[in-house]
């Protein structure tokens, strides 16, 4: 069984998406990616992903000049953890008051909804 890693903070996960969306990245890139939505500073980005590489959230690659950086974990495990961990924390164990939750939070397109119905019968019929 691969190991547990910790959850992720707000700003652990903002740059994870950067990683996922662009693969692996340069403390840089990173940085220039995030200040196109904010204001970041550079030693902000580095000082992040120093300590997500402590906690085992990425991995770098010091093989060159400029470390390179990549999620230690797909994007689909982490967001499984994040729910499961959700699903405990929030929801005592309730998958039906999360999907709930979720739908009443946010609505839900057409697509979004008849995807939901084809991932349930996938999952009554055991293939998912």
């Amino acid at each position: 069984m691969a190991e547990k890693l910790p959850r992720p903070t707000d700003a652990e996960l903002e740059i994870l998406t950067v990683l996922w969306s662009r693969g692996p990245t340069t403390v840089r890139e990173v940085h220039d990616a995030i200040c196109a939505r904010k204001p970041t500073q550079y030693t902000t980005v580095l000082k992040m992903l120093q300590i997500m590489a402590e906690k085992g959230l990425v991995r770098r690659d010091e093989k060159q000049r400029a470390h390179i950086y990549r999620a230690a974990q797909p994007r689909e495990r982490t967001q499984r953890q994040l729910a499961g961990d959700l699903l405990q924390r929030a929801f005592n164990g309730s998958a039906r008051s999360l999907l709930l939750g979720a739908l009443s939070a946010q609505k839900a397109s057409k697509e979004e909804l008849s995807e939901l119905h084809r991932l349930l019968e996938e999952y009554e019929k055991g293939t998912r």
